[in-house]
C-alpha cells in the first residue's frame, strides 16, 4: 500500500476536512509514487501475477470506483449550496463493484446505501445507461430522477433490476429473501417470471444491520428453507466496515457468527483489493447460482468520511485511527495496482481521478437545473394510485362458465347454488373462487395448509389447489409479510395469513416501511402488490385474552397507501375480496383485509336461531366499490350509526331497541373500509341525519371513530348532536372482564338515551 499518512497531521493538511483528506492523500499517493512498473498486460491477461481479474475488467473496475468515489466528494462539496440533499456516502465500499461485476443485470438486487460503485459497474452492462448523471439527478432531489423521481435519494433503477431501498437498517432483507423464493415458486408453478430462471438475488447490508431483528429473521428463514433442501438463490452480502455510525463491530464477530451455520454458505472477500477480492466474490456467485442455496458474502471494507456529511468523526474518533482506516481506502489500492501492473501511469490515473471530478460536478450542476417536484399531488402521485372503472371491472369479470363449473364440479356445487352460510365458510369460498380466478395467487401463514387455519376459514383450499399454491410457513409474521412482497415483486399475486392482529405489530414495519412504500420510492416503476389477510378484533367472550381479542387497528390507519377492508357479513366479504385482488392486480396495491374473529360463526342476529346473520354466496359479477359502504334503513333520518365489524350486528339489535323506547327510526351505517376512510360516502349519510352515533369497537385513542368524527366535522356537520362510543384505552384481559373494555348493546342504547336529552 501507499504509506500511511502520518500522524500528527502535516500542516499543509490540518483544517481540511475528512473527505478532504482523502482527496488530498489520493493525489499525492498517485504523484508520489516511485516504484517499479511492469509490462503493460493485455486487455485479458491477469492485472497481477495470480489474480483472477484480468486488466481490462480491472480497468472498467477502477473507472466504477472513481465515479462512486467523485459522487461522494461532490455530494459533500455541494451540500453547503443546497443544491444535494444527501452525504451517506460509498467511500471505502468501492470493493463493491466485483459484485456487480460477478452478477448479471437481471439479478434483482436490495442494496446496502454505500452501493454507488456497483451502480456504476452494473449500469456499465446496460446499454444507455448513466449512472453518473442518474446519481446526480436523485442527489439533487430533481423530478427528473430515473429511480424516485425526487422523492428520496435511493439507488434503483428499474433497467437494471434495483429495487430501491431507503431503510438505514436491515428490513430489506426479509422480502430479498421472499423474492429468491419466489424465483423457484414460479418456475414451479409455471408462472412467467420477468428475470431468468437461473437468477439470483443480491442483497447486501452493513454489518451492523446484521444484528437487527429483520436480518437475523430472513438468515433464520433461509436456513430453514436450506434444511429442508427447498432452493433459496439469495446471496447475502455482508459489506463489513467495523462500524454502526459510532459503535464498532467486535473484531471478527461477522467471521464466527456466520462462517460455521447450517444451511449458509460462507465466503470472505477482500473488498479493499480488486486483484485479491475478484476470485471470492466470483466463487461467491457462481455458488449461489449454481447451488441455489443461500449463500453469506463477507466482504471487507472500510469507512471513509464519517457515516455521513454530518457526522463529525475527529469529534469522537482517535485521530490515529481514522488516519488508519483513510490508509486503508480501497482506491489507493486501485492506484496502487494500477501502477505496478502497468495498466495505468500516474499521470493518465490523475487525469482520470480529475476528470472524473469534472464529469460529476457538472452533472449535479445540470441535476440542480432539472425540475423540483412543484407540488403535494405530484409527490404522492405514485403513492396510491386507484384507476376506480378498471378496478370494478376486473372485480366483476366472470370466469368462463365452463371453467367454473370445472373448478367446482358440477352446477350443484356453485357457491351461489349453496344455502346462506356464515361469514367464515363465505370467505373460503371467496378465497376458492380468488384462487381459481388468478392462477398467479398463493395463500400461504402459519396453519393455513392440512389444518384450515385456526378457524377453518381456509379449510379444503390445500386439496383443491395443491401444495404450491397453498402451503405452511415458519411461524415468524415478519418473514411471512416479506415472502408476500417477494412473490409480489416477480409477478404473483400472494395471499398472507397474519394468524391474530395482535401479531401484525411483530411485523408491522413490513408494510409501513418496505412494501406501501416501494411505489412511493420507485414512482411506481416496482409493485409488489399483495391481499394480507388477519383474524382480529374483539368479542370473544373472554376467550384468549389481548393476543385474540385485539381490537386496535390505529397502527394501520397512518400507513400511506394501504387500504383496509373489514367485513362484518359473508356476502360483503366475498365482493369486497373481489374488490381488493383486482385492486392488487390493476393498480398494484397493498391491502389488508380484516377479519372479525367473532363474526366468523355467527348465525343469529337478535335471537337463538334466527338465522338472520347467515348470507347466501353472491354470484360473479358483483363487486363492492372501494368506498362504497352499507346501509341499513337508508330512509331512517332519526338517528344515524356509524359502526363497521361487530359493531354491524350490534347496532342493529340496539336499533330495536332504541326504537321501542324513543320511536326513533335508526339508520345503521357500515362502513366496510376503514382505510382510507370514505369520508364522502359519510358526509353523504350524515346530509340527512338528525342525530349521530359513533360505534367504533376499537380504542378510544386512535381509533377508527375518531377519524368519522373529524370527517363529520370536515364536512360541516359538528353542529348534529353525537356521541361516540368506543372501546376503553386498555389491553383485554381474559373471561368476563374482556367485555368491560368493549362497547355493548347497552352502551349504545345509553348514548341514544343521553342523546335524546339534548335540545
Amino acid at each position: 500500500m501507499f504509506a500511511v499518512v502520518p500522524d500528527p497531521i502535516p500542516a499543509r493538511m490540518r483544517g481540511l476536512n475528512r473527505a478532504e483528506v482523502c482527496d488530498a492523500n489520493f493525489l499525492e499517493a498517485v504523484r508520489g509514487w516511485r516504484g517499479t512498473a511492469r509490462p503493460r498486460p493485455a486487455p485479458d491477461a491477469p492485472i497481477l501475477p495470480g489474480s483472477t481479474l484480468a486488466a481490462g475488467a480491472f480497468g472498467e473496475l477502477f473507472e466504477s470506483q472513481l465515479a462512486s468515489r467523485q459522487l461522494d466528494l461532490m455530494a459533500r462539496v455541494l451540500r453547503v449550496q443546497n443544491k444535494v440533499f444527501y452525504t451517506i456516502g460509498s467511500s471505502g465500499h468501492e470493493g463493491n463493484a466485483l459484485l456487480a461485476r460477478a452478477c448479471r443485470p437481471t439479478d434483482p438486487a436490495f442494496l446496502h446505501y454505500r452501493s454507488g460503485a456497483f451502480m456504476a459497474e452494473r449500469a456499465r452492462q446496460v446499454p444507455g445507461m448513466d449512472a453518473i448523471v442518474d446519481a446526480a439527478l436523485s442527489f439533487a432531489a430533481s423530478a427528473d430522477d430515473p429511480a424516485s423521481g425526487g422523492r428520496h435519494k435511493v439507488w434503483g433503477s428499474r433497467p437494471l433490476w434495483v429495487l430501491p431501498q431507503t431503510s438505514t437498517i436491515a428490513s430489506h432483507l426479509p422480502k430479498a429473501l421472499g423474492t429468491a423464493l419466489a424465483i423457484e415458486s414460479g418456475k414451479r408453478l409455471g408462472q412467467p417470471l420477468p428475470i431468468p430462471g437461473d437468477s439470483i438475488v443480491l442483497c447486501s447490508f452493513g454489518d451492523a444491520s446484521a444484528n437487527h431483528a429483520s436480518a437475523q429473521t430472513a438468515f433464520n428463514t433461509a436456513m430453514w428453507a436450506a434444511y429442508q433442501k427447498l432452493p433459496v438463490p439469495v446471496l447475502f452480502v455482508c459489506e463489513d466496515n467495523g462500524l454502526g455510525i459510532s459503535v464498532k463491530t467486535p473484531e471478527g464477530w461477522i467471521a464466527e457468527r456466520f462462517s460455521q451455520q447450517p444451511g449458509l454458505d460462507y465466503f470472505f472477500a477482500d473488498g479493499l483489493d480488486l486483484a485479491l477480492g475478484h476470485d471470492p466474490v466470483q466463487a461467491a456467485v457462481a455458488h449461489c447460482r449454481r447451488t441455489r442455496r443461500p449463500t453469506f458474502l463477507h466482504l471487507r471494507t472500510t469507512r471513509l468520511m464519517g457515516h455521513a456529511g454530518t457526522d463529525f468523526e475527529v469529534e469522537w474518533r482517535a485521530l490515529a485511527e481514522l488516519c488508519a482506516a483513510e490508509a486503508q481506502d480501497p482506491l489507493l489500492r486501485s492506484a496502487q495496482i494500477a501502477l505496478e501492473s502497468g495498466w495505468m501511469e500516474a499521470a493518465a490515473i490523475e487525469a482520470a481521478y480529475e476528470a472524473m471530478r469534472v464529469r460529476c460536478l457538472a452533472a449535479a450542476d445540470a441535476a440542480d437545473q432539472r425540475p423540483k417536484l412543484q407540488s403535494l399531488a405530484e409527490v404522492t402521485a405514485p403513492l396510491a394510485p386507484y384507476s376506480p372503472a378498471a378496478v370494478q371491472a376486473e372485480a366483476c369479470r366472470v370466469l368462463d362458465a365452463g371453467q367454473r363449473l370445472a373448478q367446482y364440479g358440477g352446477e350443484d356445487a356453485l357457491p351461489e347454488r349453496q344455502p346462506p352460510r356464515h361469514l367464515a365458510v363465505q370467505i373460503n369460498q371467496g378465497l376458492q373462487e380468488l384462487l381459481g380466478r388468478y392462477p398467479q395467487a398463493l395463500l400461504f401463514g402459519e396453519d393455513v395448509a392440512q389444518k384450515g387455519g385456526v378457524y377453518t376459514v381456509t379449510k379444503d383450499l390445500l386439496r383443491r389447489f395443491g401444495p404450491r399454491r397453498v402451503f405452511n410457513t415458519l411461524l415468524d409474521e415478519t418473514m411471512i409479510l416479506g415472502m408476500a412482497q417477494g412473490l409480489a415483486n416477480l409477478g404473483m399475486l400472494p395471499v398472507p395469513e397474519i394468524q391474530y392482529l395482535a401479531y401484525l405489530h411483530n411485523a408491522i414495519d413490513q408494510l409501513r416501511g418496505e412494501a406501501c412504500s416501494l411505489q412511493f420510492f420507485s414512482n411506481d416503476q416496482f409493485r409488489n402488490p399483495m391481499l394480507v389477510r388477519v383474524a382480529g378484533l374483539g368479542y370473544q367472550k373472554g376467550f384468549g385474552g389481548h393476543f385474540h381479542n385485539d381490537n386496535s387497528i390505529t397502527a394501520l390507519r397512518d400507513i400511506p397507501g394501504l387500504v383496509v377492508g373489514c367485513p362484518s357479513r359473508g356476502d360483503d366479504a366475498v365482493m369486497m375480496l373481489r374488490t381488493l385482488a383486482a385492486l392488487a392486480q390493476v393498480d398494484g396495491r397493498v391491502a389488508v383485509f380484516l377479519e372479525p374473529i367473532a363474526l366468523y360463526m355467527t348465525k343469529d342476529l337478535h335471537e337463538a336461531g334466527d338465522g338472520q346473520w347467515l348470507f347466501p354466496f353472491p354470484p360473479p359479477g358483483q363487486a363492492i366499490a372501494l368506498g362504497e359502504g352499507r346501509v341499513h334503513a337508508p330512509d331512517a333520518t332519526d338517528l344515524v350509526v356509524f359502526t363497521f365489524g361487530n359493531g354491524v350486528p350490534m347496532a342493529l339489535r340496539a336499533a330495536v331497541a332504541i326504537g321501542q323506547q324513543l320511536g326513533w327510526q335508526v339508520r345503521v351505517v357500515d362502513l366496510r373500509w376503514l382505510v382510507p376512510l370514505p369520508a364522502t360516502f359519510i358526509a353523504a349519510q350524515a346530509a340527512t341525519a338528525q342525530r349521530v352515533l359513533v360505534l367504533d369497537e376499537g380504542r378510544q385513542s386512535g381509533g377508527v371513530g375518531e377519524g368519522v368524527v373529524t370527517a363529520l366535522v370536515e364536512a360541516g356537520f359538528g353542529h348534529l348532536p353525537l356521541r361516540r362510543v368506543c372501546g376503553a384505552d386498555t389491553y383485554t384481559p381474559l373471561a368476563g372482564a374482556a367485555m368491560f373494555g368493549l362497547p355493548s348493546d347497552n352502551a349504545l342504547i345509553g348514548a341514544a338515551l343521553d342523546l335524546a336529552q339534548e335540545p
